[in-house]
């Protein structure tokens, strides 16, 4: 396996590598963000999430990747079930190919995945859920109480879901862990279970981290963090974050959260659902309070943001097409790091990173965007 991890050093090495290429405002640091504050990320970040399980799709995710990479994006994200762990081994053979012919160093990209859903391999089986519990069970890594549906962040869930995830990357470290839509479970058990779990798999994330298989760890999640309180599925941040203290301590590793944010989901700017020192405020607030880095998925909504937009978006923002309008909103929001875009296509990648080139937007042009429709 390759082993490293993203450094400042190294990923300041590949900012450099593009400064002819890009705006400078392409690359930012995670500001205030405990030992990830030094590394430089790219605004914009390549998604795996979507295409259909099959040699074609996978051919066309490892171009796409390995232009990413040739093009200044060094944030990847994917998760083990996306395309039946498919997603992650095209992000494994791109950075093996890039890396072989000496375009790429490991330290240069932050590799960011996602467990928590029950996974399978290979083609679907006709009954999935059934498949996966009978594998896995018999395998002794999950308990079919601690299940809800088609989650499960136990422990030995999750250690059993790294190591898989190592194997398909091909990496010995992964940057990000991210333990994938907890929310799945709020409501669907009661609430003191809930913590409990997410605090069990926060302190075998804790381990991991101190076993040199994954450097940082967060929730990234659908709705979580998007809805009023009260409503199914909500998560207070501070709670959370009270449970990766519990598990790690004043120095704990969750450093990271991800959840939809975009023209449509604004949510994470405009809707305080969150507490903050006794008042309330936007999850973005209290991250950048709490010193956690913010990516934001969805940037495009599944291509639905990709046309047909309102004339003042263009006008506030200035880019040539309603997608790279909406890659801009994302990229430019105060306390977003990366945003990221499922780009299954090098001609994709290419279209899209044209936005790099240009400056964020500024912030209270972008702010407006708030005010009656601009």
């Amino acid at each position: 396996m390759i082993t490293g991890f993203a450094t400042p050093e190294g990923t300041d090495r590949f900012r450099q590598r593009f400064s002819k290429q890009m705006n400078a405002g392409h690359f930012r640091h995670a500001t205030g963000v405990p030992g990830v504050e030094g590394l430089w990320l790219s605004s914009i970040g390549i998604g795996t999430y979507l295409g259909e399980p099959n040699d074609a799709t996978d051919r066309a995710y490892t171009a796409a990747i390995s232009t990413a990479g040739r093009s200044g994006v060094n944030v990847l994200d994917t998760a083990i079930n996306y395309r039946h762990q498919r997603s992650e081994r095209n992000i494994g053979a791109a950075l093996e190919q890039l890396i072989s012919a000496g375009e790429l160093q490991r330290d240069e990209v932050l590799v960011c995945t996602k467990a928590g859903f029950l996974s399978f391999d290979a083609d679907q089986p006709p009954d999935p859920r059934e498949y996966i519990m009978r594998e896995y069970v018999a395998k002794g890594v999950l308990d079919p109480q601690q299940v809800v549906g088609m989650h499960c962040m136990a422990p030995d869930y999750l250690t059993d879901q790294i190591e898989r995830s190592r194997r398909n990357l091909g990496l010995e470290t992964l940057d990000v862990f991210y333990v994938h839509n907890p929310e799945t479970q709020v409501g669907s058990v009661p609430g003191e279970i809930f913590q409990q779990r997410l605090q069990a798999a926060f302190a075998l994330l804790e381990e991991a981290v101190q076993a040199g298989k994954i450097r940082w760890y967060g929730t990234a999640t659908w709705s979580g963090y998007r809805v009023p309180p009260g409503q199914k599925g909500y998560m207070p941040l501070e709670t959370i974050l009270g449970l990766a203290q519990q598990a790690g301590g004043k120095d704990h590793h969750f450093r990271f959260v991800q959840l939809p944010f975009n023209l449509g989901m604004p949510e994470a700017y405009g809707l305080k659902n969150q507490s903050l020192n006794g008042g309330t405020a936007s999850l973005l607030e209290v991250a950048r309070q709490n010193g956690i880095a913010v990516m934001a998925s969805g940037t495009l909504s599944q291509g639905q943001l990709a046309e047909g937009l309102p004339e003042f978006i263009s006008k506030k923002l200035g880019m040539k097409s309603d997608a790279q309008n909406a890659i801009q909103f994302t990229r430019s929001a105060p306390g977003i790091v990366t945003a990221l875009i499922g780009m299954s296509s090098a001609e994709h990648v290419k279209e899209n990173l044209a936005v790099a080139e240009e400056r964020p937007a500024e912030e209270e042009k972008w702010r407006e965007l708030f005010r009656s429709g601009g």
